[in-house]
C-alpha cells in the first residue's frame, strides 16, 4: 500500500511532467516535491551501494587472493575444508535474516541446518545474506567464483534477533565482532599483500592474527608500521558510521571527511576499481609504500567507485544515532552527570552537544589529549578529531580510543580527571559515566 505522502507526490510530478507549459527547471512547490523525491531517491541508491555494492573488488578477493576458494572448501570445487556458518560466526561474520529464503528460517528455527556445512554458507551467499560479503557463481548458481566486500562488512551488524550473529541488519554500527584479519589470513593466496609490505607471507599472517576483533590496521598498506612501539599491533578499532552528519572528519586521525574516507578506502582497501586523489601520501618519509605505489594517483579503467560516492554519503549522513536502551542507564545519575559534562568536567568545550564534536576543525595534538603520538605521526594532519560521543554504547566492545587502551568509560574519564586536574569525585565520576551511555 503506497503511502498518502508518497502517492501526493507522485501525482504532482506527473501532474508537472504533463503540461508543455512548466517545461524547463521545476519552480515553487513542485520544485520541493522534485527535491524530496530526488533526496529519497538518493538514500535508497546509497543504501543499497552501503549494503551490496563490491566496487569490482571481487576481482582481488577472489581473483588475485583466492579467497573464495577457502570459503567453497574442496568439496565444492574449492581448496580445503572449507568455511562452515559456524566458522564464519566465529570470526564475526554476520547474517541478514531477511534475506533469508522462509524455508531457511523454518529449517534453522527447527534445528536441521548443518552450521558444521560450508555447503551451507554457499547457499547463504546466494541468498545475499552474508552483511557485507557477496559471492559470485557460475551461471547455474553452484560453484562459487569470486567473492567480494562491501562497506556493510565493518560497519553493520545484525541485532541478533533470531539467534547470535543472525538478526536484522543494524547499518553504521561498528561490528566489533569483526576479526578483518582473521578472515584475510584465510586466503590461499596472500603473496601480492606480502610482497606490497615487504614480508613473508608468514610474518604477514603473524601480523594480522594480532589484529584481534573489531579491529583494522588501514595505515600499515601506507606506512608498513605494524606495530606500536610498545610491541602492540598498530591496528585500530573500527568505528560506527551513524551520526556523522554535521561532523567534519570522518576517521580517527582526520584524514577527511565522508566522500573522501569512502573513496581511501574503496580503492586502496577494498581494493575496488576506481579514481583517488591524494597527494599527501607522495610523502616517502611518512608513507613509503604509498608513495612508492603511488596511491594518491589511482585511475581505472572503469571507474565503478565515483559515480556511486554522491548516493553512499547521503545514506551515511542520514543514518540516525541509536537511542540508548530503557533500564542501560540510571537517568538520575545521567542528568547529574550532564551538568559535570557541561561545566566541571569541561567535556563541552571540545564535545559540543548537539554534535558532541567541535563544529569546524575538530583535530587536537596529542599534547592535548595526553597521549602518544603513534597514530596521529601515521596521519596526513599528525593529530587526532575529536571523536563525536553519541551511540557510544552501541560499540563499547574492544574498549575506547582509536585502539581501546582505555577498556571502559570510566578508565576514560579517569584519565581525563587526572591529565586535567578536574578534581572530580568517585561519584561526581560516576554520573559523568551515565550520562555518557545515555548519549
Amino acid at each position: 500500500m503506497r503511502c498518502p505522502t508518497a502517492a501526493a507526490a507522485l501525482a504532482a510530478l506527473t501532474l508537472f511532467f504533463s503540461f508543455p507549459a512548466l517545461a524547463g527547471e521545476p519552480r515553487g512547490r513542485f520544485a520541493d516535491l522534485a527535491a524530496d523525491a530526488h533526496a529519497v531517491d538518493q538514500f535508497r541508491d546509497g543504501r543499497e551501494i552501503f549494503r551490496y555494492a563490491t566496487f569490482g573488488d571481487e576481482d582481488f578477493w577472489g581473483g588475485t587472493l583466492g579467497l573464495h576458494e577457502t570459503i567453497a572448501g574442496a568439496a565444492n570445487g574449492g581448496l580445503g575444508a572449507g568455511v562452515s556458518p559456524k566458522t564464519a560466526l566465529a570470526v564475526g561474520l554476520k547474517v541478514d535474516v531477511d534475506n533469508l529464503p522462509r524455508e531457511v528460517v523454518r529449517a534453522l528455527r527447527a534445528g536441521k541446518v548443518n552450521l558444521d556445512d560450508p555447503a551451507v554458507t554457499l547457499a547463504l551467499l546466494r541468498a545475499d545474506a552474508v552483511v557485507g560479503v557477496t559471492g559470485f557463481f557460475d551461471k547455474p548458481r553452484k560453484r562459487l567464483t569470486s567473492v567480494g566486500i562491501q562497506c556493510a562488512l565493518c560497519h553493520s551488524t545484525v541485532d541478533d534477533s533470531f539467534a547470535p550473529g543472525i538478526g536484522h541488519r543494524l547499518d553504521g554500527w561498528a561490528n566489533r565482532d569483526l576479526n578483518v584479519g582473521a578472515i584475510i589470513s584465510l586466503a590461499p593466496r596472500l603473496e601480492p599483500v606480502a610482497g606490497l609490505v615487504g614480508v613473508s607471507v608468514e610474518t604477514l599472517r603473524d601480523v594480522l592474527g594480532k589484529w584481534g576483533p573489531g579491529k583494522f590496521d588501514a595505515e600499515v598498506f601506507l606506512d608498513g608500521k605494524a606495530v606500536r612501539p610498545d610491541g602492540k599491533t598498530a591496528a585500530t578499532l573500527i568505528p560506527p558510521a551513524f551520526g556523522l552528519a554535521g561532523v567534519n572528519l570522518h576517521t580517527w586521525t582526520g584524514w577527511g571527511g565522508v566522500p573522501h574516507w569512502n573513496a581511501f578506502v574503496a580503492n586502496l582497501e577494498m581494493h575496488g576499481k576506481g579514481t583517488f586523489f591524494d597527494p599527501r601520501l607522495d610523502d616517502a618519509s611518512r608513507f613509503p609504500i604509498a608513495a612508492r605505489e603511488r596511491f594518491g594517483h589511482v585511475r581505472a579503467d572503469e571507474d565503478q567507485i565515483t559515480p556511486l560516492l554522491g548516493a553512499l554519503q547521503i545514506y551515511q549522513l542520514a543514518l540516525p544515532v541509536p537511542k540508548a536502551p530503557n533500564g542501560s542507564y540510571d537517568r538520575k545519575a545521567a542528568a547529574r552527570g550532564e551538568a559535570l559534562f557541561n561545566d566541571k568536567a569541561k567535556c563541552a568545550t571540545c564535545h559540543v552537544p548537539p554534535l558532541f564534536t567541535e563544529p569546524g576543525w575538530n583535530m587536537h595534538s596529542p599534547e592535548e589529549i595526553g597521549i602518544d603520538d603513534f597514530q596521529s605521526e601515521r596521519s596526513p594532519d599528525q593529530h587526532y578529531r575529536t571523536s563525536p560521543l553519541r551511540g557510544l554504547w552501541t560499540h563499547t566492545r574492544g574498549g575506547f580510543y582509536h585502539d581501546g587502551r582505555f577498556p571502559t568509560l570510566a578508565a576514560v574519564i579517569q584519565h581525563y580527571d587526572a591529565f586535567m586536574g578536574l578534581g572530580l569525585s568517585s561519584a561526581e565520576r560516576k554520573d559523568l559515566e551515565e550520562y555518557l551511555k545515555s548519549l
